[in-house]
Parts: C-alpha cells; structure tokens; sequence
C-alpha cells in the first residue's frame, strides 16, 4: 500500500513502515530495504511524499514480485513519471 502526497519541493521523500506483523526485525529490515532498491529502480515525478506501507505477504515475496508490485501501485497513484523514447527503465537484478 502507498500514500502518495504532493510536497512542493524539487525531490521526493520517502517513508517505510514494516509493522511486527511483517515478521521479526531481521525480515522488517529486509524487506524495507528491497522496497528502498524498488523505488530507486523506479522513474517516479518529483516533488511527492511517498509512505510505501508493507503487508504481512511482502516478508515472502521475492524482490522482482515486490517491485512490480511497487511500480503497479506507483502507477495506479500517477506518481510514475512517462519515459521519453531514448530513455528505458533501470534493469532489474534478479535474486
């Protein structure tokens, strides 16, 4: 789940938050910094506030299904930014 805000500023921010629920400390961290790589990988507008909230299902899943999750609510949010034609998306490291 995300909750996107406009900031008024030239860059973005972003918040993560992995309650207990998600898993003991080890998986919190761990998913928290696949969603970190997940929104660098991502060409989002600047100038948002974006609260990335995981689910108990983030602490199983596997870092591609994690980002495609991401870009899907990014998108679904209009905080995706439109790619030119000479630009494409950053490559995705496989696990």
């Amino acid at each position: 789940m995300i909750r996107p805000r406009a900031n008024g500023l030239p860059h973005n921010r972003y918040g993560f938050v992995t309650s207990r629920a998600v898993g003991k400390a080890v998986v919190r961290n761990k998913v928290r910094r696949r969603l970190r790589e997940a929104v660098r990988s991502l060409p989002l507008k600047e100038g948002w506030d974006v609260v990335v909230i995981a689910r108990r299902s983030a602490a199983d899943t596997t870092y591609r299904e994690l980002r495609e999750s991401l870009a899907s609510l990014v998108a679904r949010a209009g905080v995706m930014a439109k790619l030119g034609a000479d630009e494409a998306p950053k490559e995705v490291r496989g696990e």
